[in-house]
């Protein structure tokens, strides 16, 4: 799995006009292939009277499948430069969707290609791009007497936390990036001098409004 990457945060469109034409940018993140049709053709029968419906998406957590669809404008005028500014974003598991709505003045491929562009870019930025970090649970089991210096310690760490469960001892649930899992158990065992229980859990991804350090996207 990645350390983490870059998609957008949920269903997101914006619409520009250029020369009469209407173009409307629709971005949503997908986790298949699956997903991403069910997605374009949501577009298509939302928007019937459309002169066009043009798409691209990406999937998978090393861009396995890519696609792209010009859907009847002039040969890669709509569909490439739509995946072109996912490819340049950076953005993985997403699909765009490209409406036109022909305003009556021709803008010729290069004036197409810059219309697609642009209205792939208000897509996705209203969308708003997100990077999801893979984190990994770490389950911290310690009596009451520890609990406040271990809560204070976490807090000075600014660390996420899940939920935290009060039985005949105090079981926190923790969230460290992944790759730093390792070294936060042994933070843990050394602040408890030992006398608490911890162990790993599940792997998940969060999402982060920002590229965090030392991550691998690629």
């Amino acid at each position: 799995m990645l350390d983490q990457f870059k998609t957008v945060k949920g269903l997101g469109s914006d619409e520009i006009i250029i020369k009469k034409s209407r173009f409307i940018g629709h971005a949503k993140p997908v986790a298949t292939e699956e997903e991403a049709a069910r997605f374009i053709e949501s577009i298509k029968q939302q928007h019937k009277t459309a002169t066009h419906n043009c798409s691209a998406y990406m999937v998978g957590q090393r861009d396995e499948i890519q696609k792209q669809s010009d859907d009847g404008e002039p040969s890669g005028t709509a569909g490439r430069p739509i995946m072109e500014v996912i490819k340049h974003q950076g953005l993985k598991n997403i699909a765009v969707v490209v409406t036109r709505y022909f305003g009556g003045i021709m803008l010729g491929a290069g004036g197409l290609v810059r219309a697609y562009t642009d209205a792939a870019v208000a897509g996705i930025a209203a969308a708003e791009p997100v990077y999801q970090v893979l984190h990994r649970e770490v389950l911290v089991e310690i009596d009451y007497t520890w609990h406040g210096k271990v809560e204070n310690e976490l807090r000075g760490r600014k660390m996420l936390l899940g939920e935290t469960l009060f039985t005949d001892k105090v079981t926190m649930v923790c969230l460290p990036i992944a790759g730093e899992a390792e070294l936060f158990v042994a933070a843990m065992r050394d602040i408890t001098q030992g006398q608490g229980l911890i162990s790993l859990g599940a792997e998940q991804y969060i999402e982060h409004a920002e590229r965090q350090p030392n991550g691998d996207n690629n």
